[in-house]
């Protein structure tokens, strides 16, 4: 799925919230929205912004109305700008407070100016106030950076996002997770069941297909013997039982189900959709069947329907290692034909799998 850019991506977005689309492009949105989360949460602040704008202008178009009826006082409107102005230099206001009065100000600023006073509800006039707002939040932004700056300790860790999963594909330190999970970091670690942390650094990526393939360049990491499970490279069944582990949260997560379709979001046939409850965390983390073969990655879940999540099918994963470059390779990726959870008990298979399996950790 192609990213598109903030302007276009807006327009799309208002047309969702003005309800324009039909319902399969409702969920084409909603799937975008799924695999783009940087895109997600500008729609939520875009959302809220236009709740916002919408309220501040029913307020000011009731008090112009009140207005026309009293007698006009001179500059009464300029004097509440600068009251607020006066109440921020007075009680020296918190970044939170500081942010609203910057955002109530620019609203005040631009209806007194009139600069707005035309707007109609369509998307190029949201547009042209978004860019305004903009401004605001990116000195509001700076502003808060700074603090932050002036109040961290020397000693303190880097800021890291925890919350995704990635597995092992080869012995000698592979490892595949979603594109979405890596998107943009810049430096990648893996920890695993035992704590340990390892540097990581990205080989190969295929957007489309939202995954990413890792290469573990830590000189405490060691090879293990031999992965313990297989890749099925055919389709699985339609209610075919499986399972998977991913990090949820900052410890081990089994979920059980099975599969719900053979085709992922809007027929896509290198997906499969999957009955399991799954969290935002379990990205990239394996789906596996009863027998310990992966048939998928977990890639996402479809919004306002319980327990149905999306998985690309190990077929995806087998093209795109096709596709890598061999000069991009530090070892060759040879991947196990073995599969040694075959036959064991589901909760020694877990215990095995494990030691394969890692927290996903983006700088």
């Amino acid at each position: 799925m192609k990213r598109l850019n903030e302007q276009d991506f807006l327009e799309w977005a208002d047309q969702y919230l003005n309800e324009e689309l039909s319902k399969s492009e409702i969920l084409q949105f909603e799937q975008y929205c799924i695999f783009f989360p940087e895109d997600a949460q500008l729609f939520r602040e875009h959302k809220e912004f236009l709740s916002i704008y919408k309220k501040n202008q029913h307020r000011n178009e009731f008090k112009k109305a009140l207005h026309q009826q009293k007698p006009k006082k001179a500059k009464k409107q300029a004097t509440q700008v600068i009251s607020l102005s006066a109440i921020w230099n007075r009680l020296k206001l918190n970044v939170a407070v500081a942010a609203a009065i910057a955002i109530v100000s620019v609203f005040s600023t631009l209806w007194l100016t009139g600069y707005y006073s035309t707007l109609k509800k369509t998307t190029s006039d949201y547009s042209a106030l978004r860019r305004d707002m903009n401004n605001v939040k990116r000195n509001v932004n700076a502003h808060n950076a700074a603090i932050r700056s002036f109040n961290k300790d020397k000693n303190s860790d880097e800021t890291t996002h925890y919350g995704a999963t990635s597995f092992m594909i080869t012995k000698s330190g592979y490892v595949v997770t979603n594109y979405h999970v890596i998107n943009g970091a810049d430096s990648i670690r893996l920890q695993n069941n035992g704590g340990e942390t390892f540097k990581a650094e990205v080989i190969f990526t295929s957007p489309e297909k939202d995954l990413a393939i890792l290469h573990i360049n830590d000189s405490s990491f060691r090879s293990v013997k031999q992965v313990p499970y297989t890749f099925k490279n055919r389709d699985s069944d339609l209610g075919e039982d499986i399972f998977t582990i991913g990090f949820p949260r900052d410890e081990a997560v089994y979920g059980q189900g099975y599969l719900s379709s053979s085709t992922g979001y809007a027929g896509d046939t290198l997906a499969y959709q999957i009955s399991i409850p799954v969290n935002p965390g379990n990205s990239g983390g394996p789906v596996l069947d009863k027998e310990g073969n992966v048939i998928g990655i977990i890639s996402g879940k479809q919004k306002g329907i319980d327990g149905a999540a999306f998985a690309i099918k190990t077929k995806a994963l087998m093209e795109t290692l096709e596709d890598i470059p061999a000069d991009l390779l530090p070892t060759e990726i040879i991947v196990s034909n073995k599969n040694t959870l075959n036959h064991l008990s589901r909760t020694e298979q877990i215990k095995r799998l494990q030691d394969y399996i890692y927290i996903v950790k983006v700088y």
